[in-house]
């Protein structure tokens, strides 16, 4: 069996880390090849249980039990092409009951996109205005800031989504090819997130964040309307 390449498993790990850090503590796999290194990554984080159901509109409703159960966001995960349009019922559902389930569908690089290769569609926009926030991953890169702004991406798309469903589309170049002589895989830090549905924290829980970060950034200002 061929594990993902470095690169990947990095772009991969600080995705679903960031994840990890909004919240999410399920996911709902349906098996793909394109999304390998995000399974991969989901299976490897110690706060996040993983469960498989092959068939994707399944997996969708699934997913919404498991999040209006544990009252977290929830991701439901597949490959590229047309899998992920069977989760657009559950989505619907979702947003309508303003639950937060969250969607990660594989992808084909940009340069596959619109010569007929297999398994590629338009994803950007399967669920509409079904979803609260919608995003368009870059295409991994090999570099720290690459892997940071990922991070930022993502954490900014998740604040947008504490009651709500979102998608984020993740596309991959070659998911499953080793790369020759890489170095161990060493995953950056991942940037905190803190993602609340409530406006106003309370006090104690805002002391309480400070007292377990060793070194942080306070920045405050007016809330909008």
């Amino acid at each position: 069996m061929h594990l993902p390449s470095t690169l990947n498993r990095r772009w991969a790990a600080t995705l679903v880390g960031t994840l990890a850090q909004a919240g999410v503590r399920h996911v709902v796999i349906a098996p793909g090849s394109r999304s390998t290194p995000l399974v991969l990554a989901f299976a490897d984080h110690p706060e996040i249980a993983c469960w498989t159901v092959i068939d994707e509109r399944s997996a969708g409703f699934f997913a919404l039990g498991l999040a209006k159960g544990c009252g977290a966001p929830t991701v439901a995960l597949a490959t590229s092409g047309t899998a992920g349009a069977h989760f657009l019922p559950a989505v619907i559902e979702a947003f309508h009951g303003g639950v937060p389930l969250w969607i990660l569908t594989g992808d084909r690089p940009w340069e596959l996109h619109g010569f007929g290769a297999p398994q590629t569609i338009a994803q950007g926009t399967l669920f509409g205005t079904f979803v609260s926030a919608s995003c368009a991953l870059p295409v991994p890169e090999n570099r720290d800031d690459a892997l940071a702004h990922l991070a930022a991406l993502t954490a900014a798309v998740a604040r947008r989504a504490t009651t709500a469903p979102l998608h984020l589309n993740v596309p991959f170049r070659e998911p499953l090819a080793p790369e020759e002589g890489a170095a161990p895989l060493v995953v950056s830090p991942v940037l905190p997130v803190w993602v609340t549905s409530t406006k106003k924290p309370s006090v104690d829980v805002l002391v309480e964040r400070l007292r377990r970060t060793p070194r942080g950034l306070v920045v405050c200002g007016p809330a909008p309307p």
